[in-house]
């Protein structure tokens, strides 16, 4: 499969030359520039995250904080108001049919605003802050054509091991960036079944 091979030649690059943020190999900003940015080019993706981004305009770090004591609450317990208004909405079933259509690629995507709050997921994630880790800092923080990979490391969310590629959601009619987005995708597929196989 073309896509599994592309991607098994971004994996490779990225763990042996440590790609993250400025260092990004090329075969990973050509996967970046289409596939993932062919996901978030949907209308629903831009208009839910401006929508979220207007109703948490006034919303003060300990509100945000507050916010993600819920989530995790919810989290422990597998529902709650927070949880299933987020994945209950049409972004989150986008996310989750894109997720589908990748053939086992992708683990999980979800979707940030402008705080580093989730918009929308295609799975339950243990918290719904982002803003204080790297996917949200030097994505939406750092402009446009900010591309940050983590290493491959195993991801309790998912129960796989996986690399996380996050990059900003710019608004095109503004080209502005509104938010950003992470994707999980799933070393085990490529027949990485542990860290520091060679393959």
């Amino acid at each position: 499969m073309k896509f599994k091979a592309q991607f098994a030649a971004i994996v490779t690059a990225t763990i042996f030359s440590g790609a993250v943020h400025a260092d990004i190999n090329s075969n990973l900003q050509q996967f970046v520039d289409t596939t993932l940015q062919e996901i978030l080019n949907s209308g629903v993706v831009v208009s839910s995250i401006k929508e979220q981004n207007l109703a948490h305009e006034n919303l003060s770090q300990a509100d945000i904080d507050a916010l993600d004591i819920k989530w995790r609450s919810e989290a422990d317990g597998g529902s709650g108001d927070l949880i299933d208004k987020v994945l209950s909405n049409e972004l989150s079933a986008y996310l989750l049919q894109s997720l589908d259509d990748s053939e086992g690629i992708f683990t999980e995507i979800f979707v940030m605003d402008n705080r580093g709050l989730n918009v929308g997921q295609s799975g339950l994630t243990s918290d719904y802050w982002q803003g204080d880790e790297d996917k949200w800092q030097q994505t939406y923080s750092t402009g446009p054509n900010s591309v940050h990979a983590s290493e491959i490391e195993f991801d309790e969310s998912s129960q796989t091991y996986q690399l996380q590629i996050s990059i900003p959601v710019v608004d095109s009619e503004t080209n502005s960036v509104i938010g950003a987005a992470t994707f999980g995708v799933n070393a085990e597929a490529l027949d990485m079944i542990s860290l520091g196989d060679d393959f």
